[in-house]
């Protein structure tokens, strides 16, 4: 291997004339040249805006570990829709923060065909048609324990059980209108089973993102908050999300899901997850997503509250990255100020 790459390596400095006679620092001079040159190009259309749906009327509620993000009630989530169509954002992704007294061990809310998250779809569908909805399938923010699945008595997440309840959760989402279906539990064959359920129910034409390569991070911390989930999550995740020393497994889960129906896949988080994103994208040359995660975006904010760095050009730069490395989208809360910087 390391002799091909070395032959490689000669054969293209064979390929290019020698200093002075080329200067790769001419085509860097002006701007109008940079802009010419750019290999990859940010646009609003890139980016998917996730967003936090709460109870109420009227209601917003400021995140304190998200600086500049809130959660809305369904009124407050349709004018967002509103304005991220109108900044050219073509999807939100919803997230719910289940009251306390709707949740359970085995996460029933979920199947509510009236639960938060399928009252937000409706409303959304109806007031701002041409927005597409991604929706999340896992029962973390509907059970009382915070895990993404039902647990046996020893507190082990359960596949095949979840699996079932998923199912459901599915196809309750679809049926409010889901145009993107999003499962980020981890569970195995989940997404087989989905696709099949949603065939079999008259949602053909609906996706299925899947959480491909979801990796036990410790940069889901605000998000857990978001939720309302980090004060009852008992114990971790590592049994079912990936283990963050692991690359080969990555491209292994993004097969299986693949096989099984996904119409595009998804590494989370986001910046020290490049390489998966880069290695998903040249292996399977299928639409690849990644989730700038809730840390991530936190670090950005709070570097730039420290003067530590410009913050637009932060969020910009690191949504370039994300292309670069292969991707088709970004889900990510700067979404809508990073769209309204490029039209700018």
């Amino acid at each position: 291997m390391l002799d091909r790459l070395r032959a490689h390596a000669y054969t293209l400095a064979m390929t290019y004339a020698p200093y002075p006679a080329l200067r790769l620092r001419r085509t860097r001079a002006t701007a109008w040249s940079r802009a010419m040159h750019a290999e990859n190009r940010l646009s609003a259309s890139d980016f998917i805006w996730p967003l936090f749906v709460t109870d109420g009327e009227g209601v917003e509620q400021p995140i304190a570990t998200l600086p500049g993000v809130s959660r809305w009630s369904v009124d407050g989530i349709v004018a967002r829709a509103r304005e991220a169509r109108d900044a050219g954002i073509p999807c939100l992704a919803l997230f719910p923060n289940t009251q306390a007294d709707r949740r359970s061990d085995d996460g029933a809310e979920a199947l509510n065909p009236d639960n938060l998250m399928c009252r937000a779809i409706r409303a959304i569908k109806d007031a701002v048609p041409d927005i597409g909805v991604l929706t999340d399938v896992a029962l973390d923010p509907y059970t009382v324990h915070g895990q993404d699945g039902l647990l046996d008595p020893t507190g082990y997440v359960v596949n095949d059980a979840t699996v079932d309840v998923l199912i459901g959760q599915s196809l309750n989402q679809a049926a409010a209108g889901a145009d993107i279906i999003a499962p980020s539990d981890m569970m195995d064959g989940r997404v087989g089973a989905i696709r099949e359920a949603l065939e079999e129910t008259g949602h053909a034409n609906v996706q299925i993102m899947a959480y491909a390569a979801k990796y036990a991070s410790a940069f889901y911390g605000p998000f857990r908050d978001a939720v309302g989930s980090r004060g009852l999550l008992k114990g971790d995740k590592k049994n079912y999300q990936m283990d963050p020393a692991n690359g080969e497994e990555a491209l292994r889960e993004v097969a299986l899901d693949l096989a099984e129906g996904a119409d595009s896949v998804m590494v989370k988080p986001g910046l020290p997850y490049l390489d998966i994103v880069a290695r998903v994208r040249d292996r399977f040359s299928v639409p690849v997503f990644a989730y700038q995660v809730s840390g991530e975006y936190a670090m950005i904010e709070h570097a730039a509250a420290a003067e530590a760095g410009d913050r637009d050009a932060l969020i910009l730069e690191t949504l370039m990255a994300f292309k670069r490395a292969g991707c088709s989208g970004v889900l990510t809360y700067h979404a809508l100020h990073a769209a309204r910087l490029l039209e700018g």
